[in-house]
């Protein structure tokens, strides 16, 4: 079992405990509603036949079609598969959208395919699932080693068996249905969320120091929207190094630095850190944006940070959790603080329903929107149970789940 289905089990069974759900009801909202196996064999770019494994786990449609990303990577399984579609089901709950979750992927190194092999493995896919996909159905959306070229062969595929169909998938290209501020959702998002907490508490984004541990989409956009707030990014990081500036980074001459050298690392207007101390500073806000497990019993009494905002998935360990909530460290969880992403993929797929495509401003002004009417209900169940933001989070979205299962029949 990997620490990534052992912490979703942890938080679930917390929450459920305090809703005082019955074994029964536990049971049947931590069981996937279906788990798909599909073999893929494609010829190859040397004339040789590939076969690889495809899984995607359906967790729970009590709210509507499910939603999740696709991922191409070689460490695709089904128990990871398992506990990241219960995650998304938790996310799209928490944030109230009319969805339930999925995931899934192919067992394959993408870096090893030609576009042309990645392309016929993409169609034999769909070919095996295109019947238990759909607009109204299930919703993929792109992961790791999947973007929006890959969804638009997804859409082109699906197509092919059941009409023109762009709502199958989000996160694509614009030219094909995609919507706009879809790149930067998930930055933005994590700006809202960090922006209604520090409201609640008598801060203000611009007048914090903040360290960003991944300086990707994500990473990069929040550190763009934190400092266009006035906010003094003196920190980030990516996988070839982590550079420091206390009296802040210069981003738009980074980001042009970034886009030639493609990477951080060697930044001329910081000094170069070990990436390992990024997580530790003296700042008052740390942003894991990259991988997930990065705090955990080892270094979380080394935080120095108030507060964490988790624009990564999973970057905090619940043996983390415990440590840092003695500590006193605030921390935003994933399924709230990171779901800007999947939040404008619902506006996208309402936007094909419509087939009306809205513009960018409407787009970032419904997240907004969205992400303060989260945060309310968040902050409502923590003062109810006087617990942390991550379990009022599991037990928000977890009720919703209830709810809706007990109305449908099926409680």
């Amino acid at each position: 079992m990997s620490s990534a289905t052992e912490a979703t089990i942890e938080n679930f069974t917390r929450a459920a405990r305090i809703l005082g759900l019955d074994r029964k009801m536990q049971t049947r909202l931590i069981t996937p509603a279906r788990e798909i196996k599909v073999e893929c064999t494609v010829e190859l770019d040397d004339g040789s036949i590939g076969t690889y494994i495809a899984l995607r786990v359906q967790h729970d449609r009590s709210r509507g079609p499910m939603k999740g990303g696709i991922r191409y990577h070689p460490q695709v399984d089904p128990d990871e598969a398992n506990a990241l579609a219960s995650l998304m089901t938790w996310k799209t709950a928490m944030m109230d959208l009319p969805f339930g979750g999925a995931k899934g992927g192919i067992n394959c190194d993408p870096t090893r395919l030609s576009d042309g092999e990645l392309q016929r493995l993409t169609r034999a896919f769909v070919e095996g699932v295109h019947d238990v996909i759909g607009p109204d159905t299930d919703i993929p959306a792109p992961d790791m080693g999947t973007n929006a070229t890959t969804m638009g062969w997804i859409v082109d595929e699906y197509s092919k068996f059941h009409g023109w169909s762009p709502a199958v998938v989000t996160g694509k290209p614009i030219a094909l249905g995609g919507s706009l501020g879809r790149d930067s959702a998930t930055g933005r998002g994590v700006l809202f969320a960090l922006d209604n907490h520090l409201r609640a508490t008598g801060g203000a984004v611009g007048d914090l120091t903040y360290a960003i541990q991944g300086y990707g989409n994500v990473g990069a956009w929040a550190a763009r929207l934190i400092a266009a707030e006035g906010g003094c990014v003196v920190a980030v990081s990516d996988v070839g190094g982590a550079i420091r500036n206390d009296a802040g980074i210069d981003l738009k001459a980074l980001d042009a630095f970034v886009a030639k050298e493609g990477s951080v690392a060697s930044f001329e207007g910081a000094e170069s850190i070990n990436a390992d101390t990024l997580l530790t500073l003296d700042v008052d806000v740390v942003i894991p944006a990259a991988l997930g497990e990065v705090i955990t019993k080892h270094n979380a009494q080394d935080v120095r940070a108030t507060l964490i905002v988790e624009a990564a998935n999973h970057p905090v360990t619940p043996e983390a959790d415990v440590i840092l909530e003695k500590k006193g460290v605030v921390v935003l969880p994933d399924i709230y603080a990171n779901a800007g992403g999947v939040t404008v993929s619902y506006m996208e797929w309402v936007q094909n329903l419509q087939r009306y495509r809205w513009d960018e401003d409407r787009v970032n002004g419904e997240l907004r929107i969205a992400m303060a009417g989260a945060f309310e209900s968040l902050q409502t169940t923590r003062q109810k149970h006087g617990c942390s933001y991550r379990t009022a989070a599991f037990v928000t979205a977890i009720d919703r789940v209830q709810q809706a299962t007990i109305l449908r029949g099926v409680g």
